[in-house]
């Protein structure tokens, strides 16, 4: 049975690698969706698929409603971002449409919050899932995965090196500035205290790569992995951009927040991405991930663990993709029939995840 899968967002930077993908499915009637009607159907036109793909015209913040009932989706992968400054008006339409929903949001309260329609979901036997990425997908099935080899974990220390010519959206710009130089809550030694966004400054080599520099970054995790995983007393993450100059720049530009002589860096988002694009030429399109793990053996005697995975040539953008797409596919096959409203965590194990990513040229290891 051929279903229905509406991407908005499908010509972006995450919805595109997504539709190349799910295109290739006998089973999906792609639509290709967004504001601009020539871009989703020039990209529509591009696609090599099993079944021509669909364009169409949708505005998330305009009739949406009506759009969801004139294109009749089974599935509804939202990947127009920021998520930071969004309610779940999306994920209410498909509900009334009665559609799943999958989104890759990495805004905190978002993804944390999306349970609040676990019974509106479940009422309509629909899946509303929030978080289809990296954070917390990947990062939940990395600790489902090794914990077996703890008899605890205690402290998990984890971030990503991004890569400077990877394509930046503005939305993914507007989500990272939207909490530089403001206070969030993670866990340290037993308790929820504060950090400041991008500051907390170090150096780190990454596998595959090279030193980068590091900053606090708020995500959906430091607010589901104290409850999803109780033994933990502390998580950290941070994250990296490749040029050492334009991460002291977003640090030293984040103190003006901190000392409350601006109140945000978001409405700059757009004059701050034409800029770092000026030094493209300095960089390279390969990025990195690392999580590493430390507790307890059998024992009782210190136990630590750590897995690095690295993408090359831009592939990097389907590791924070791929949770969508195996949803999807997850949701059309059957596989997955649960309903409700919930974080993307527990729905795909690290093998399936890892498998998805052979065909591109990423590599990992666990040392």
């Amino acid at each position: 049975m051929t279903r229905r899968v509406l991407i908005i967002g499908g010509y972006g930077n995450f919805g595109s690698h997504i539709a190349k993908n799910l295109a290739r499915e006998e089973s999906i009637q792609l639509i290709i969706a967004g504001r601009n009607i020539s871009k989703a159907n020039d990209y529509a036109e591009i696609l090599t698929s099993k079944i021509k793909p669909e364009a169409a015209s949708l505005d998330i913040d305009r009739n949406l409603e009506q759009s969801l009932a004139g294109i009749k989706p089974d599935i509804v992968i939202h990947t127009s971002g920021p998520y930071q400054s969004q309610d779940y008006h999306v994920a209410k339409a498909c509900i009334k449409q009665g559609c799943h929903y999958v989104d890759l949001a990495d805004g905190r309260q978002f993804v944390s919050g999306v349970e609040s329609l676990d019974k509106e979901a479940k009422e309509k036997g629909v899946l509303i899932c929030s978080g289809a990425s990296s954070v917390p997908c990947l990062t939940s099935a990395l600790i489902d995965h090794y914990k077996i080899q703890f008899k605890s974990i205690e402290k998990i220390e984890y971030g990503i090196a991004t890569a400077q010519l990877t394509n930046r959206g503005l939305a993914t710009t507007s989500a990272v500035l939207s909490y530089a130089g403001k206070p969030f809550k993670t866990l340290i030694d037993g308790k929820m205290q504060d950090v400041y966004g991008w500051h907390n400054l170090k150096f780190r080599k990454f596998w595959g790569l090279n030193n980068r520099l590091l900053g606090n970054c708020d995500i959906p995790d430091l607010e589901i992995f104290p409850l999803r995983y109780p033994e933990l007393k502390t998580i950290r993450f941070e994250a990296g951009l490749e040029l050492k100059a334009l991460h002291i720049g977003l640090w030293l530009l984040s103190w003006l927040v901190r000392l409350r002589l601006i109140p945000s860096l978001q409405g700059s988002a757009s004059h701050l991405l034409k800029i770092s694009r000026i030094f493209d030429y300095l960089g390279k399109d390969d990025s990195g991930f690392y999580m590493h793990f430390y507790g307890a053996d059998d024992q009782g005697k210190q136990k630590e663990l750590e897995f690095n995975i690295v993408a090359k040539h831009g592939d990097g953008l389907y590791i924070p993709s791929m949770p969508a797409i195996l949803m999807a596919k997850k949701l059309v096959s059957g596989e997955i029939a649960d309903t409700g409203a919930t974080p993307c965590v527990g729905f795909i194990t690290l093998d399936e995840y890892l498998e998805a990513l052979r065909e591109f040229d990423i590599s990992w290891d666990t040392i």
